[in-house]
């Protein structure tokens, strides 16, 4: 799975006006509970209508796109709610960029209106210079400059449901190689339709809790912890930042019965001691999903052990595709699989020359488009064409099929650094640390992690005349750390007399990345 995608319902009432039909049926009930502040169900969706009248008179229309920079506060899911019954387009951003990162992702979405967080700090004011097109600036949780406040523009208007609603969607943005973000828009339009009794997710309206352990503006906790819940009438706990005791309090007292997680999580909650893990109630959880990142199998096992048969992994690409879903009882009979694929999916392992490759054989993981609603990457028709083989396409996953058709994954291309969920290209970090005066050539590589699956890892050739120390090691650290977002610096370094490159002078990346990984 990756962090960027576009969904798009098929009518009106798919999605967006299912809010204000839990807002009839459920009005006092709580629909979102955060550290900011709570909502019903009627103030949410009265909420999401002000907002609508709001942009409108902003002079946005069906088809503009609406950008959130945002933690997990009740005001994220009002403005995603908003866009699902006026036509625009919901664009959130990792509020762990740099502020001209943020600007770029305003500015290539077309965003008319850009939404922020004041307790974010200034980057979202410094971001907004590099976004002329904006119309509507407003901010909640603080002040900003050349932001109006969201609570003031929104109070003047009708809370009454939307008389005409219409289609609204989503694009994400996900890290480019090239080190800018590329937009994922799907053209056509499918249903966020309600996952109530008797489907996968089997929610109960007006019952159940799904608890949010991931940022929203990340793919799967956006779908799985946010949308799916909500249309399903169930409520939602956001975590403002996950923390594995709190995680467990979480449940117990909120009664959760859905939640989504990642590897990482699941390492942290059994580091637990024994009387904190036994301290709080589980026994509401029906259903744990996770995916994003591989688990190795004595984690899962241990968390099966622990919870019961009630955790699922899923594998699939946001961009239309995949549809591969496995339980736990089916798991333990395969151990490691992410499982087969549903009826409706078609997906191919294929070798560098485009053949499928037997069972056992490990290749590339191909899936095929939907016919309707193909993802492409927004204004980049190069990089589109680079994903597609045909009909099919890959992320650049890496793995096998066993003789039963079970989908074993075995890795990613080496251009992929996956850390707890999170997806990070070297190139991006490469590029930075070229610009220290010291560094001559750098490869930047995933090594194992027990934690987080991998870690970011530089290997670095010195320019003549400088000496490897661990001073300096530090020094490139930081050097990263001011020009990169958090999560995509390394966390070592290694010095070496020179990088491995083709004879065409590309860094050949797998090379470096096997000397770290187990053989």
């Amino acid at each position: 799975m990756t962090t960027a995608t576009t969904m798009m319902v098929e009518d009106a009432t798919a999605t967006g006006m299912l809010v204000a039909t839990y807002a009839a049926k459920y009005p006092t009930r709580t629909a979102i509970t955060t550290r900011f502040g709570d909502r019903t169900w009627a103030t949410f969706n009265a909420n999401a209508n002000r907002l609508v009248r709001a942009l409108r008179k902003a002079g946005l229309d069906s088809g503009d796109s609406v950008a959130i920079i945002s933690r997990n506060r009740p005001e994220f899911v009002e403005t995603l709610a908003a866009t699902w019954r006026s036509g625009l387009r919901f664009t959130p951003i990792n509020f762990h960029l740099k502020a001209e990162e943020i600007g770029y992702i305003v500015d290539n979405c077309e965003a008319r209106a850009f939404i922020a967080d004041a307790s974010l700090g200034d980057a979202p004011v410094e971001a907004l210079r590099f976004a002329p097109g904006v119309r509507l600036a407003l901010c909640f949780g603080g002040e900003l400059p050349g932001f109006d406040d969201y609570s003031a523009a929104i109070t003047g208007f009708s809370g009454e449901d939307i008389p005409d609603p219409q289609l609204g969607g989503r694009m994400l943005y996900t890290s480019g190689t090239t080190g800018r973000p590329k937009g994922v828009y799907r053209k056509g339009r499918i249903a966020d339709a309600p996952q109530g009794p008797g489907t996968v997710s089997g929610y109960l309206p007006g019952d159940d809790c799904a608890l949010v352990t991931g940022p929203g503006y990340h793919a799967a906790p956006l779908q799985i912890d946010i949308v799916t819940p909500l249309s399903s009438g169930a409520s939602i706990v956001m975590m403002d930042k996950w923390d594995a005791e709190e995680t467990l309090r979480l449940i117990s007292t909120h009664r959760i019965t859905h939640t989504h997680m990642v590897a990482t999580m699941f390492h942290r909650l059994l580091q637990l001691p024994e009387e904190t893990r036994q301290r709080y109630d589980l026994s509401s959880l029906r259903r744990v999903i996770h995916g994003a990142a591989p688990c190795p199998v004595h984690v899962k096992r241990a968390m099966i052990d622990w919870l019961g048969p009630i955790i699922w992994e899923y594998y699939a690409a946001t961009e239309g595709g995949g549809g591969f879903l496995v339980g736990s009882e089916e798991w333990l009979q395969k151990p490691g699989t992410v499982g087969k694929p549903g009826p409706g999916f078609d997906n191919r392992i294929l070798d560098d020359d485009g053949n499928a490759v037997p069972p056992g054989t490990i290749g590339t993981i191909y899936m095929k488009a939907p016919d309707k609603g193909r993802f492409e990457y927004y204004k980049d028709a190069e990089k589109t064409g680079r994903s597609y083989r045909g009909d099919y396409f890959t992320l650049g996953d890496m793995g096998y099929f066993d003789t039963d058709g079970y989908l074993f994954l075995t890795g990613r291309t080496a251009e992929l650094i996956i850390a707890g969920g999170v997806n990070i290209y070297p190139v991006e970090v490469d590029n930075e640390l070229l610009k220290h005066p010291a560094v001559q050539d750098v490869c930047t590589v995933g090594v194992p992690n027990d934690e987080w699956g991998e870690e970011v890892k530089s290997v670095v050739c010195l320019k003549a005349g400088q000496t490897a120390s661990v001073e300096l090691a530090e020094d490139l650290i930081i050097w990263a750390k001011d020009r990169l977002a958090d999560f995509k610096c390394p966390r070592t370094i290694a010095f070496v007399d020179a990088i491995p490159r083709s004879d065409a002078g590309k860094v050949q990346r797998k090379e470096v990345r096997a000397r770290y990984w187990p053989k």
